[in-house]
């Protein structure tokens, strides 16, 4: 599910990728509904792409927010712009006691929960993220 959702490095929010261009990906932006085009020179990630680093190794970004699915009972979790680094930090722990505090810096949390909050919103989120496994 998360391999249609990409960020752009340089933009906020989050963005669905919607058709092919010439030289570029045609998005639309999960928090005004925009299209718009992220060319090859932009820096894209698809979150199904991502890590997070944890106690116990890298851990897939689907995964986590499978956790923090499971934990908060599918609801939001804390406002990353209104809290504190100590609140992020024990929301942090809340949703996902493995992470690893020496190489995940708040403005990942940040990042994270303002995501997460994102997708809860439009009903992209389960419990069940990141456990199908992919054959390679």
């Amino acid at each position: 599910m998360l391999s249609k959702i990409i960020a752009i490095s340089g933009q906020s929010g989050l963005y669905k990728v919607v058709s092919q261009g010439h030289n570029s990906i045609i998005v639309e932006s999960l928090v005004d509904g925009k299209k718009m085009p992220a060319h090859a020179t932009q820096r894209i990630s698809s979150l199904a792409d991502i890590t997070m680093y944890s106690t116990e190794g890298d851990v897939k970004l689907a995964e986590v927010m499978g956790n923090i699915c499971k934990t908060t009972g599918g609801k939001s979790v804390i406002d990353a712009k209104k809290a504190t680094k100590e609140e992020l930090m024990a929301e942090m722990d809340r949703v996902f006691p493995t992470w690893d505090k020496d190489r995940i810096y708040v403005s990942d949390i940040k990042k994270l929960f303002t995501w997460y909050n994102l997708l809860q919103a439009k009903g992209m989120v389960s419990e069940t993220m990141g456990e199908e496994k992919t054959e390679e």
